[in-house]
């Protein structure tokens, strides 16, 4: 279990790992436009298995593609946020839940499709980014999951807080006391000087 996500997330995690993958795109012909080494869906479908167990949870984070390969995915509980390809009613049925915008499922962890920025207090793991230049943009601590980005490999979430990727991100709150502090030296500053 991920104790870490909020309550309503947690369920995620109960019984398996949290694997999270964006913009498989199956079979989308413009796909070989973006990347002339984009993968069969087949392939991708065989990495997911390969990797992602039964028991486990698999999020896309949008731009599915074709349903069908949803179908052949081996994991019960899968997850979607819906992506700027998709429609609902395409997946109704192939996901256990979904959701239409970005999604906080921890204090300092966004989940969207396209990148979120001038959030510095957290971490924004995304997709839709298929040349990965969005990641240098300033904001939040961004994660670039757009298939032919990452390898088609999903991140195994637990695993990825374990290693400690949200250990250079401040907290909302602790942002909030340093601006307070900043804010009531500079006004110090302005009476001495008056």
């Amino acid at each position: 279990m991920i104790s870490t996500l909020y309550e309503p997330f947690r369920h995620w995690s109960e019984k398996g790992s949290v694997y999270i993958l964006s913009d498989t795109h199956f079979r989308d012909p413009d796909c070989k436009i973006m990347d002339p080494d984009w993968i069969e869906p087949d392939e991708q479908v065989n990495i997911l298995n390969s990797l992602i167990m039964k028991n486990d949870t698999f999020v896309c984070l949008g731009d599915v593609g074709s349903p069908e390969y949803i179908k052949k995915l081996r994991v019960k509980k899968k997850i979607l946020l819906l992506g700027n390809h998709d429609r609902r009613c395409e997946y109704a049925g192939l996901f256990d839940e979904i959701y239409a915008g970005p999604l906080f499922i921890a204090d300092k962890i966004l989940l969207s499709h396209e990148p979120v920025y001038g959030l510095p207090w957290c971490l924004n793991i995304h997709g839709h980014d298929h040349s990965n230049m969005e990641m240098y943009k300033e904001g939040c601590k961004h994660l670039n999951l757009a298939a032919n980005v990452c390898g088609y490999t999903p991140i195994n979430l637990g695993k990825l807080i374990k290693d400690g990727i949200l250990s250079d991100v401040d907290s909302i709150h602790r942002l909030t006391i340093d601006h307070a502090i900043e804010k009531k030296a500079g006004r110090q500053w302005i009476k001495k000087e008056t």
